[in-house]
């Protein structure tokens, strides 16, 4: 009789209790939720819209972007779900006395098909939207522009090729970094341009974040994708992968500008003497690529070949 009476007063004392605790836990992340998205800058609050994502800057970042913001949300709604069903379970299934022992379940057949199909189910949906946007992404259009992109320890190349502002076909001006002066890539808005990526010497990643692209350069290999750039500012662009000792150095600035300026700073490179037959790269030796000697990518590979 008295661990009846015991039995019964400890139940209805543990469950105040757990109700209690729930309560306290709940006002606690909702205050902190609340201080914390308070103190966040309009600038963090952005980055957490876009869940850390930059704002896509050219047509082909769009894809990716979307691409990365509705994968965030189903892995969100996924946790949701699972986290709902874990704290249901903790409650539901509670010990409601010191003398109460839960229905023991070996297996249950259903939840487990259920677990093992629906991350099967979720595997094969985004295998599908990737590859949407990596087809979207490597698309071969018609380009407006090409520009040779050469990466070489430690800065890169540019070279606008065939452009109309430097006479057409079978010309190329060029721009290139050395270890004080960073490169400044432009490109027109609202139009077309294709990379070529190449690389005389080992493999360097060339990328721009706001484009959300990046792709390895590669020796003895021409990598190649297109960007159409749709806001007018400056950007940054770096290397992704590890290159050697002065890796930190391969930075280079962005400009996408309109068609006229576009054309004015190719004549200003052919005016200042920036101009050859065929793409060029560094020095003669790739790690110097201050005192350009006009070298082109076919003679380099050439020299790399005979010794």
């Amino acid at each position: 009789m008295v661990a009846e009476q015991r039995g019964s007063f400890v139940g209805p004392q543990l469950h105040r209790r757990a109700a209690g605790f729930a309560r306290r836990g709940a006002i606690v992340a909702a205050v902190g939720a609340l201080l914390f998205l308070t103190g966040c800058s309009a600038e963090q609050k952005h980055e957490w819209t876009n869940f850390a994502m930059p704002d896509p800057a050219t047509t082909q970042a769009d894809h990716i972007f979307n691409l990365w913001h509705w994968a965030w949300v189903a892995a969100l709604i996924t946790g949701a779900i699972v986290w709902g069903l874990i704290f249901w379970s903790i409650f539901r299934y509670r010990r409601r006395s010191d003398d109460e022992v839960p229905i023991q379940t070996r297996y249950n057949l259903p939840l487990e098909i259920f677990y093992t199909m629906a991350p099967v189910i979720m595997v094969v949906v985004f295998f599908y939207w990737t590859v949407n946007t990596q087809n979207a992404v490597l698309q071969d259009t018609r380009q407006d522009h090409t520009i040779t992109v050469v990466g070489q320890q430690w800065s890169w190349t540019f070279n606008y090729t065939d452009e109309e502002a430097t006479g057409g076909e079978g010309t190329n001006v060029y721009t290139s970094g050395e270890g004080s002066h960073i490169p400044t890539l432009v490109l027109p808005v609202d139009e077309t341009t294709q990379f070529n990526l190449r690389s005389p010497d080992v493999i360097h990643s060339f990328g721009i974040p706001a484009f959300l692209m990046r792709m390895d350069v590669v020796p003895g290999r021409e990598n190649f994708y297109e960007v159409t750039p749709t806001t007018v500012g400056t950007f940054r662009g770096k290397c992704y992968e590890l290159c050697g000792v002065y890796h930190s150095r391969m930075l280079f600035n962005v400009e996408v500008v309109s068609r006229e300026d576009f054309d004015a700073h190719l004549r200003e490179l052919q005016e200042a003497g920036f101009e050859s037959e065929k793409p060029v790269i560094g020095g003669e030796n790739a790690r110097t690529p201050a005192g350009l000697e006009h070298l082109s990518l076919d003679e380099d590979d050439s020299e790399e070949g005979s010794q």
